[in-house]
């Protein structure tokens, strides 16, 4: 178990100015992680009847929503954690490394 939890890096990396780029990779994630948020909550339930076999004794549409639409929520925050870590852990190595070219983009968004 600590195993795991020491995978996961909660060290919050701070970056003075987001870039363009790093905005828009934060959008378009978070744009796709809410359409499999809204395919896992409403998909079970509107196909429910076609969903309507068993598996383990156990319909499949009661399955996906009371268990299986828990696991994918959780794993979209995971999801979005780590790449959200993982990309501000990027920006802000670039950002040491070249300490111009985050005070140009931070210019160009205030201009």
């Amino acid at each position: 178990m600590h195993r795991v939890f020491l995978l996961i890096s909660l060290r919050m990396h701070e970056i003075q100015a987001i870039s363009p780029a790093l905005r828009r990779r934060k959008k378009r994630l978070t744009v796709l992680l809410l359409c499999i948020w809204l395919a896992v909550s409403f998909g079970p339930t509107f196909f429910a009847r076609t969903l309507s076999f068993e598996i383990g004794g156990w319909p499949v549409h009661f399955w996906m929503a009371a268990q299986g639409a828990i696991l994918v929520f959780i794993g979209i925050v995971v999801i979005y954690a780590f790449l959200m870590n993982r990309w501000e852990a990027q920006e802000a190595t670039q950002a040491s490394a070249d300490p111009a070219l985050m005070e140009d983009s931070s210019n160009k968004k205030s201009v």
